[in-house]
Formats: structure tokens, sequence, C-alpha cells
């Protein structure tokens, strides 16, 4: 199934997209969850499954507006430097343990939407990215084990304000900027994508491919990034890993590429879909 998080008439639901359709998983669920984060609490995907069986979509895609996969997490794990080529244009070294930093939920849009630069910063730059929804919790989870805790996969653009990035050794102030990251468009989840399952990604800016990659190019693989986070912290459902991004970002370029006002940028992961947001300068006062 396609699982997404959307607005309709001032209404916010979640559903399952058939075609060009809807299924609003509110209503055809009855309200037994509030949300897709609490459909995936309630182990409830066997319900959504089950639900659309038969049933007529209610809405057009065109018709809704794409909010992030999962608008409430309680954790996004970001993975950093996780692809060796980026490591390389960067100038650093393969760590020994993956590298994580956090992003908040409210630095976050839904496909379709536009991703914000702020008026503090013209170095906002593209980051591609593979996102990991967690569908069951658990603490110190095995790399063996991680598979099973996985609910599905998205889009992501891990949209980065750079020189905020780096005015320190800490990345958090430049990683969080109000709507500056894109997730969507929708989480396939697992019974469509096998585990261990080779994906590629794609990065384009106005229709020109940036970076290109696929996952068993990843330094740290997905497994091994929920073992280790894990151990910190419990997963819970809906949590969300941002599993790193490939070479080729706007700040290594010569001349360095950065997103600017009219901007279209596009990440695609295969066997999942495609993540457009345009860009805009942010409106202040």
């Amino acid at each position: 199934m396609k699982l997404i998080s959307f607005e309709h008439n001032g209404k916010v639901s979640f559903g399952a997209v058939v075609g060009d359709s809807v299924i609003d998983l509110g209503t055809a669920l009855e309200g037994r969850f509030a949300d897709l984060k609490g459909l995936l609490e309630g182990d409830g995907i066997a319900a959504a499954k089950a639900a659309i069986e038969g049933r007529t979509p209610e809405l057009k895609l065109a018709e809704i507006t794409f909010l992030p996969v999962i608008p409430n997490p309680g954790k996004i794990w970001c993975a950093g430097l996780n692809y060796g080529e980026h490591v390389r244009e960067t100038g650093r070294e393969v760590s020994e343990q993956p590298m994580f930093f956090l992003r908040f939920a409210d630095s976050q849009v839904g496909h379709g939407q536009a991703i914000q630069r702020p008026p503090e910063s013209v170095k906002l730059d593209y980051e591609g990215e593979i996102a990991v929804i967690i569908g069951k919790g658990g603490r110190r989870i095995s790399e063996a084990d991680a598979w099973d805790h996985i609910a599905g996969y998205a889009c992501y653009n891990d949209g980065s304000i750079r020189d905020w990035q780096l005015h320190t050794q800490q990345w958090c102030p430049g990683k969080n900027f109000w709507r500056t990251g894109g997730f969507g468009p929708w989480m396939v989840t697992t019974d469509e994508i096998e585990a261990g399952a080779t994906l590629s990604l794609v990065t384009r800016l106005n229709g020109a491919e940036v970076q290109r990659a696929t996952t068993d190019m990843m330094l740290h693989s997905i497994p091994r990034q929920i073992a280790y986070a894990s151990t910190v912290a419990p997963l819970q459902p809906g949590d969300v890993f941002v599993t790193g991004t490939p070479g080729g970002i706007g700040a290594k370029r010569t001349p360095q590429l950065w997103m600017k006002s009219g901007d279209v940028v596009e990440v695609e992961v295969e066997r999942v879909g495609i993540l457009r947001n345009t860009i805009v300068d942010e409106q202040v006062g």
C-alpha cells in the first residue's frame, strides 16, 4: 500500500493511494486511529488493507494537500556522511559508527508544498535521501531483526542551510530551519519492497540530475542504523530514519549550486515514487 497524510477542506486525515485517488482511512476505519502514526502504533496495517478492499476512493490526489508522511514523529534520526562519495567531497573521513543528527517535525513539508528559503541565508542546499518509517518499536534491536521493525519507505529531501550548519561543529541549526525539508509523497509498505532490496536514489534540480546512488553504496546499512539508534533510546512506531545523502550536493560543486525561489527539486526513490517541491522565499513581517 501507499499510505499518506493529507488535508482536505480544512480536515486533516490519512489515507491509501489508489491510482490517482485516495481512500480516506480516517473515515474507512471509523475513527479507530487518529492519524497515520496512530495506525502504526495500533498495528493497523492489516486493518487498513481490509478497509480499502472493494472501496471506492472518495478523493483525487489533485484535490488534497499532502502533509509530511508522518506529521508528528517522535524522533527523526538523520544519518550524516553515509555514502563514500559524499564523505570524499566534504574532505572528511569515514566514521566507524553511524553519525546522526536530529530534525524537528516542523522543519518538514509534504509533497507539492513549498520549501522555504529563509532571509538569513541564500545557501539552501538539497540532499536527496531515503526515509525509513518504523512500524514496531523496541530497544537494542539487533541488525538481524531490524527489517521486522520497518513499516515502509518514503522519499526525503534533507534541505540544509549550509552556512548555519557549519557555524559550529554541531549541525542542528542548519538542518532545522522551518519548512526546509521535504518528506513524501507517501509511505510504501514493506509488503511491496522486500527486506534488503537494492533501491536507487536520484535527485533532480529543475530537471537536471544532481545526485544518484543505490542503497548498497551506504557505508552504514539501514539495519546498522536502526540497531545503533535503538541502543540510545527505544524506537516507537512512527519514528523516522533519514538514511543519508550521496555525493553531488550543491555546496561542493564548482560553481556552488544553491536552491532559489522558483526552483523545482525532485527526489526519486525506486519502487517508492517522486517527492517534488518548489522553492519559495520565506515572507517575513
